[in-house]
């Protein structure tokens, strides 16, 4: 490869990176902590976010992994981490030690500790915890503050 060649790759990867910030959603993310990122954490991710440490975005859509991941809005596919927390809603599975859903949350939950504010799909965990439970728990502890067949339960609770 000619010094050409390679001057005109550096410049195209150059102009990618440059113009993916600029959209109020990218379909990419690598995120070593916010800001250093690609996308900004008040826009974003269409396809796929990897934290390396930390990342925040409004949403991530399809695929988020990394070590603690955060959305301010929603959240839906897998999300595969040590800490995953929403802030707003998420739909798909959810893979980590910690799982913290403030909204409602639908799909599989499975951690060592679950907490969602509307929990509607599975729950499975060491320690469950749901303000409104419309699905199913399975865990050692599993608790539901309002709609559970129990308030707290070993081994599995459920939907009145």
């Amino acid at each position: 490869m000619n010094s050409r060649n390679v001057g005109a790759c550096f410049a195209a990867v150059i102009t990618i990176l440059a113009v993916l910030p600029a959209a109020a959603e990218g379909p990419i993310n690598i995120s070593l902590f916010p800001p250093i990122a690609i996308v900004k954490p008040t826009e974003g991710v269409t396809a796929f976010r990897f934290d390396l440490l930390y990342g925040k975005n409004t949403s991530v859509k399809v695929v988020d992994l990394g070590l603690v991941n955060q959305t301010t809005s929603t959240s839906n596919g897998l999300q595969w981490g040590f800490v995953n927390y929403n802030e707003g809603s998420f739909s798909g599975l959810q893979l980590a030690a910690v799982s913290y859903n403030k909204g409602a949350s639908s799909g599989v939950q499975w951690s060592g500790f679950n907490y969602a504010g509307t929990a509607s799909g599975l729950q499975l965990a060491f320690v469950n915890y749901a303000e409104s439970l419309q699905g199913f728990q399975v865990g050692v502890v599993n608790i539901a503050k309002t709609g559970g067949r129990f308030p707290f339960m070993v081994i599995a609770n459920w939907k009145k």
